[in-house]
């Protein structure tokens, strides 16, 4: 889907020495934050590219000088070559003191003993911890939960005629599964969830919904310790890798904040661009497209997350033409990635089996769960959009509202109208936790990402297709 061209506004001042801007022989750099980055997005990736090619310097937080890939072949170089590790500890802008303690991209990128800044042997034991313990997770009896909890959902708003899908559904039906997957409390989930999508946003509350994660997590390995379960909590505490506590909670917070933030984006994106986009509607009801398919549209339009700020070059190199040099931050640009035009001169044309985005990234940090977010997504909407064929947008697709910042944007709501069902009979289910759970009042110390799922087959026909045919 192609975006509007934008011009840039504003450049720094010439960047000191032995930064990403004289490696690259530049006399300015743009900012990644602030209102030309941050509202037109893939305008701004486009001005960069047009300016640098498919690696650019760009300023972060506190005038940080770092490097975007663009390109999505040099993308997958990043994230595949030795040449980049994941260790923060290589950032230079750190050794040299230039990063202040208070700095929004600490708590992103400080160092921490999780897969995600390990490389090495160290990173191979506590992957095999998490995949392999993923792996056990039983899909089929997954589904049924999925299909469990996303009917308890459309029950509590199908009588009503109306419904917000973010808040009522995409925000709630990852937390649910999740939790029940990890081996989480039921009456936590919809709290998790909510501490979850606090943090992630850096409100004022972050560091308290972070302490109520953790407090959750740690609760969760003491308990799965004396009482194991066939979950993933028990699983990964038993693995013969030897996690100790404070790598079994750590792990199980990192997988809990990357599973639901990318999954709660899959679901609210995928759902409005088919209550908005007439190409994309009209490519599903000539049945051209299956509902797989449309997840890895979105997928490729619209990933959850737009950048990775987690590479670091570990010595001097060449990437995209730039002369890297160790130490230099190498963030991965996985939206301005999928819509390289070496990739795809066509940004209009579908991508039908194609799965070579970088949405869940590739080589050694690949996400290990995104068959897991796939199927929460999948059958997720089929039910919803099984159940209320007939829903429509109340408001105008120009007055919905995306927020975020630079590494990721989520839409704030979407609010539909439709024919007010009764309640669904689901005898033997029980009753789902208050939906406003809240966080509780909670002061903790501040504590120190999927197999390919088989895709249907093609004569499958959602419950997508069947809407759109009624409507």
């Amino acid at each position: 889907m192609t975006t509007p061209h934008h011009e840039p506004t504003g450049t720094a001042t010439a960047p000191p020495p032995g930064c990403p801007a004289h490696a690259g022989g530049l006399n300015g750099l743009r900012r990644l934050f602030g209102p030309e980055a941050e509202q037109q997005p893939y305008a701004f990736y486009e001005t960069l590219r047009r300016e640098h090619g498919p690696v650019a310097p760009v300023l972060l937080y506190g005038d940080i000088p770092v490097w975007l890939v663009l390109g999505h072949r040099e993308n997958l170089e990043v994230m595949r070559s030795p040449r980049f590790s994941s260790d923060s500890r290589h950032w230079r802008a750190v050794q040299e003191g230039r990063l202040a303690p208070d700095s929004p991209l600490v708590p992103m990128t400080a160092w921490q003993p999780l897969v995600a800044f390990m490389d090495g042997e160290e990173h191979a034991r506590l992957r095999s911890a998490v995949t392999e313990s993923l792996e056990r997770v039983n899909r089929h009896s997954m589904r049924r939960y999925i299909n469990r909890y996303a009917n308890q959902l459309i029950d509590g708003f199908a009588a009503r005629g109306q419904a917000d899908l973010v808040a009522d559904y995409a925000k709630k039906l990852p937390a649910l599964v999740v939790a029940q997957q990890f081996g989480i409390r039921e009456e936590h989930a919809l709290a998790l969830g909510n501490a979850v999508a606090d943090m992630i946003s850096g409100s004022e509350n972050a560091l308290q919904s972070n302490a109520f994660i953790v407090e959750i997590m740690t609760e969760l390995v003491e308990r799965k310790k004396k009482q194991p379960g066939n979950d993933f909590a028990s699983w990964l505490i038993r693995h013969d890798s030897g996690l100790d506590d404070v790598e079994a909670v750590q792990h199980l917070r990192h997988a809990l904040v990357a599973s639901l933030e990318n999954c709660v984006n899959l679901i609210a994106n995928t759902l409005r661009v088919v209550l908005t986009d007439r190409r994309f509607r009209g490519s599903l009801s000539g049945g051209q497209m299956t509902l797989p398919d449309a997840l890895e549209q979105v997928l490729w339009d619209h990933p959850p997350l737009a950048v990775v700020p987690t590479r670091w070059a570990v010595g001097d190199t060449v990437l995209g033409g730039k002369e890297i040099r160790a130490g230099d931050m190498v963030m991965l640009g996985l939206a301005a990635g999928n819509v390289d035009p070496a990739m795809r001169p066509d940004l209009d044309a579908p991508v039908h089996g194609n799965r070579s985005h970088l949405s869940f990234g590739a080589g050694a940090h690949e996400c290990p769960g995104q068959d897991i977010g796939r199927a929460i997504a999948d059958t997720g909407i089929d039910l919803l959009l099984s159940r209320l064929p007939d829903m429509m947008l109340t408001i105008d697709a120009s007055e919905l509202q995306v927020v975020g910042n630079w590494m990721s944007r989520r839409l704030i709501s979407l609010p539909v109208g439709f024919t007010p069902h009764r309640r669904a009979d689901h005898t033997g289910e029980t009753a789902l936790p208050s939906v406003g759970a809240a966080l509780p009042p909670i002061a903790m110390p501040e504590p120190p990402a999927p197999r390919q799922e088989p895709r249907r087959p093609a004569g499958r026909r959602s419950g997508l297709l069947g809407w759109l045919r009624r409507r």
